[in-house]
């Protein structure tokens, strides 16, 4: 990565944190802490680019093992570290937990500098820092520079990606390049977390070695889909190389004993040469680890999935969303129910799993079109499935539609924008318990079919870790399993129960740049707009990253 001269100073402590956020259904157990707990790779990754840098670096994961639950007990472990900068990594959901934590540490050192970074800044931007004085900095997109910027003592006004406030103004500087060579990044200091591999758990049933690992091998994602936030790593695409991925797997083994990765690409085979090159790797010097990956559906070969299988691969997922022709149309353009159903079969073909990614609840969204998609998910004979509750992202192109009224009513409320609980409600349903009702209902039906009872219970002994791992903490799996029989009684009730924080606002914008307002334009319009970018020459900062087209001298782009 380029990096601009950088002014002296002395060595920074920086505490890293992972807010616990809203992860549940109001009334139900946190399932994700039993079922699936992973490392926050994000902050993992900034603390071992800081500490190369020469800057000590804490993590606290508030999901971690062990984490109190309390917001005091958890600003208490951030103090005890004695930083000097404070970096939370947030997401809608998580934004108003790490906000309260931050708030505490500053009551007891205003000295403290505080950063929020991740996708939640990165949608909306400038207009947090109004709203939350007790926030220093907004890192808006990749944060590595600008955490090392920040480390360094640099002046705020030439730290590109950061957003800052100057008096009664608020400042937000120009984005800077991003990083063209991820493999310049160290491997995440996986070693900071607390239990680690032991106390974090991937999906339930979805390996059959133990210990697990999550790992991200890319930023960004070559489509753009219509419920997708793109603002964190914009329009570029850029991957790991094969040498590096295996490396990193094989770092993971020695150093922690992990035998499975899920790899949480958006989409890990993207690049068809380097996923080749990695599975030739891993055939010539075998690691003996599976792994879990994402496909596109219509969007491979039998050849590549052949190689899959002998590398290590277990399981395949691939986003469907939905089965019915105008909500894909409109949602994911380019994906046929023909395609899934090809896919499937050649996914099965090649003796692998094939795992289903829905989403309920999307403009359009009706009973009917719900029981279409139910219909089909187990015409598929998919080895396992999720349907995720849609909650509309600030930076997505879908945005506007959804808070605009007219398709269905939004409650925007972030601690439930987690994708577990319905904040939008489509014109197709009379009430959001009616969906909550419907969901658990599909859920029920696939999980009870024959078809997934017949291939479960051939699998039995190979998820043996799962099982044992259910047994360990059956009350809690048991009351999680019971919200999936709720009555609506039950479901209207914990809904009201349910209050708005206090020092949430509402009606924010998204801050998005000129080229991601075009695809999304692109992505709505179901017709084929050039994404291409004037070829007008760019101006550029004192750095020499280019400023957004159309920028104002603070860096934003006119509105």
């Amino acid at each position: 990565m380029q990096q601009a001269t950088l002014s002296s100073g002395a060595d920074m402590r920086i505490t890293l944190v992972h807010p616990a956020g809203f992860n549940f259904v109001p009334g139900q157990p946190d399932f994700s802490l039993l079922a699936n707990r992973m490392a926050p790779l994000g902050i993992l990754q900034l603390a071992a680019w800081l500490e190369q840098h020469g800057h000590p670096c804490a993590v606290h994961d508030c999901l971690g093992p062990g984490a109190p639950a309390s917001i005091d007990a958890n600003a208490a472990i951030v103090l005890a570290t004695n930083p000097e900068l404070v970096g939370f990594s947030v997401t809608t959901s998580g934004f108003m937990d790490a906000f309260e934590i931050a708030a505490r540490v500053k009551a007891q050192r205003p000295h403290v500098r505080i950063v929020f970074g991740n996708v939640h800044v990165s949608a909306i931007g400038a207009a947090l820092l109004r709203h939350f004085p007790e926030i220093d900095y907004l890192c808006i997109g990749e944060g590595e520079g600008t955490m090392l910027d920040l480390a360094e003592h640099r002046d705020p006004r030439e730290i590109a990606n950061l957003c800052y406030r100057s008096g009664e103004d608020i400042v937000s500087n120009p984005r800077r390049r991003r990083i063209l060579d991820l493999d310049d990044l160290p491997f995440p200091a996986y070693e900071k977390l607390v239990g680690f591999p032991r106390g974090y758990h991937l999906p339930l049933f979805s390996y059959v070695k133990r210990y697990g690992a999550t790992m991200v091998t890319s930023r960004g994602c070559p489509y753009t889909c219509s419920f997708c936030d793109r603002t964190v790593f914009e329009r570029l695409y850029k991957t790991n190389s094969a040498d590096y991925v295996y490396e990193h797997m094989k770092y993971l083994r020695d150093r922690f004993g992990i035998r499975h990765i899920n790899f949480y690409d958006d989409l890990f085979t993207a690049q068809r040469k380097r996923v080749t090159d990695l599975c030739e790797r891993l055939i010539a010097k075998p690691l003996g680890m599976d792994f879990n990956c994402a496909v596109r559906t219509g969007h491979t070969s039998d050849e590549l999935l052949r190689l899959l299988k002998r590398a290590g691969a277990l399981m395949v997922s691939m986003g469907i969303e939905s089965a019915d022709p105008g909500m894909m149309e409109r949602h994911k353009a380019g994906v046929s129910l023909d395609s899934v159903r090809r896919t499937v079969e050649q996914i099965h073909a090649a003796g692998l799993r094939a795992k289903g990614l829905f989403i309920f609840g999307l403009p359009g969204e009706t009973p009917e079109t719900i029981a279409a998609t139910s219909d089909f998910m187990l015409s598929l004979d998919l080895d396992e499935m999720n349907m995720s509750k849609f909650s509309p992202l600030y930076g997505a192109p879908i945005w506007d539609e959804c808070v605009g009224g007219e398709p269905g009513e939004f409650n925007e409320d972030w601690r439930l924008m987690n994708c577990l609980n319905f904040v939008y409600l489509p014109k197709g349903f009379a009430s959001r318990v009616e969906m909550d009702a419907l969901y658990n209902t599909q859920v029920r039906r696939f999980y009870d079919s024959e078809g997934y009872r017949r291939r479960f219970s051939r699998r039995l002994w190979q998820h043996r870790w799962s099982l044992w791992h259910v047994l360990k903490n059956l009350p809690k799996t048991m009351q999680a399993a019971r919200y999936y029989s709720s009555s609506k009684a039950d479901l209207e009730r914990v809904g009201e129960a349910f209050s708005p924080h206090p020092r949430q606002p509402r009606g924010l914008r998204p801050h998005l740049s000129p080229e991601l307002e075009v695809d999304g334009i692109a992505a709505l319009a179901n017709i084929k707009v050039s994404r291409r970018v004037r070829s007008e020459k760019r101006k550029t900062n004192n750095d020499g990253y280019p400023l957004p087209l159309d920028a104002h001298p603070s860096g934003g782009p006119r509105r």
